[in-house]
């Protein structure tokens, strides 16, 4: 199954040597491709600055498509239950996963109600841009777990 990681503006330099690395090695275990989109400028007001990234998104969204979104208030998960929770996506008929990271303001609600899935990845509030980072060693790690690969200690 293809997975994508869309992600709302650029990376920072800082953090691109280790996105790189962990994208590469998640690239070993499925398709996987980073697809960046502007950050929308329109109004000067977080709603409607999240309106228009939403109304970007949608535009570029499938209906098949499995969409898991990073949230702050979404499910929360161990590395392991994570990996799981991917494995079981794995077998379903989906056109793909698209992994989304809002950004700098989050998302707008009908993003959320296209949504499949709402994650969090902690009860701390990091940066869109740190997330970006976490999310890819987690997903490297998730799939390790699946294959049975000395990356993660229980």
């Amino acid at each position: 199954m293809k997975t994508e990681l869309w992600l709302i503006g650029k990376n920072e330099s800082y953090l691109q040597d280790g996105f790189e690395m962990f994208s590469k090695r998640i690239s070993r275990y499925v398709s996987f491709e980073i697809k960046y989109f502007s950050e929308q400028k329109r109004g000067n007001t977080p709603e409607l600055i999240k309106e228009a990234e939403s109304k970007l998104i949608l535009s570029r969204l499938d209906k098949r498509d499995y969409l898991i979104i990073l949230d702050e208030n979404g499910k929360k998960y161990s590395s392991e239950k994570f990996a799981s929770m991917l494995e079981k996506l794995f077998s379903t008929g989906n056109k793909k996963i698209v992994f989304l990271i809002g950004g700098a303001y989050g998302f707008d609600t009908a993003l959320r109600e296209r949504a499949n899935q709402s994650v969090s990845l902690s009860e701390m509030t990091f940066s869109h841009q740190i997330v970006r980072l976490i999310l890819a060693e987690q997903l490297y790690r998730a799939f390790t777990i699946i294959h049975h690969e000395p990356y993660h200690h229980s």
